[in-house]
This record gives structure tokens, sequence and C-alpha cells, in this order.
């Protein structure tokens, strides 16, 4: 009984694999999870968040708290087809404003001694995976795009 109600819930908020197919569905998924647990992790815990952010940018709780609820209404955003490509493209806008997070992190990396180095140099090239993931995931299906009908 509750596995009907889960799997009609998912269909719901995602919409059937056969619309965006399985590969998109599973990517959508990953996006959702991603922003997520970084959101919730900007509040539980946000002084270690705040250690990321430049110390040239001012008011870094702020920013932080901030930032994570952005994250946070943007996973729920990307849940629903009526709302997903609007939160996608917010989603991208935000991965582009905290990029300064990971290039400081990398330019400082003797402040995140705990961070292997390796790991501070592929974050950027990973950002870029994970831009092209949330665009991928959350663009239409092809065939409701204007320029096919």
């Amino acid at each position: 009984m509750w596995i009907s109600a889960v799997k009609g819930y998912v269909k719901k908020a995602f919409g059937s694999a056969g619309k965006l197919g399985l590969a998109r569905l599973l990517v959508l998924g990953f996006v959702f999870l991603w922003f997520f647990a970084g959101g919730l992790a900007h509040f539980v815990f946000t002084d270690l968040e705040m250690k990321i952010v430049p110390p040239w940018l001012p008011a870094p709780r702020l920013l932080v708290l901030a930032s994570g609820v952005f994250e946070l209404l943007g996973a729920v955003g990307i849940l629903f087809p009526r709302t997903r490509r609007a939160a996608g493209w917010c989603l991208i806008l935000l991965t582009v404003a905290v990029t300064p997070a990971n290039v400081y992190m990398l330019q400082h990396a003797d402040l995140f001694p705990t961070i292997p180095y390796w790991a501070l140099v592929i974050r950027l090239p990973l950002q870029v995976v994970l831009l092209a993931c949330i665009w991928w995931s959350t663009r239409p299906p092809l065939k409701a795009l204007p320029m096919d009908q």
C-alpha cells in the first residue's frame, strides 16, 4: 500500500521516467540530493561553512545562511515540473555565485589542512560538471521546446 503511495508521489514530483528518461531522472535526483544536503549543511555546520567565505565578502554568516536557504529552495523547486526550469537556472546562478569560495579555498589551502590539496584542485572542474548536470536535468524535454513545435 505505502509503496504505491511513494511511487505516486515520485511520479507526480519528478514526472514519469518516460517523459524525462531514466538518465535525466537519475541526474535530477543527484542534483536534488546535492543541493538539499548542501543546504542543510549551511545550517548544521554554519561556522565551518563561514570559514570558506573569502574575507573580502561582507557578513559571512548572512551569506552562508542565505545561500543555504537558496540551495534548499532550489532543491525543492527542481522536484516539480512547473518550477523545475526556473529553479534550475537559479541553481546555476547560485553555483556560479559561490565559485569565489572554491577559488579562495584553493588559493589558501593552508587554511584547510584537513582537506587534501587534490580535492581542492578537482573542485573547480567538478563544479563545471555540476553546472552541466543542473542544466541538462532541468531543461524541458526536447519535444517540449518551442523550436520543435
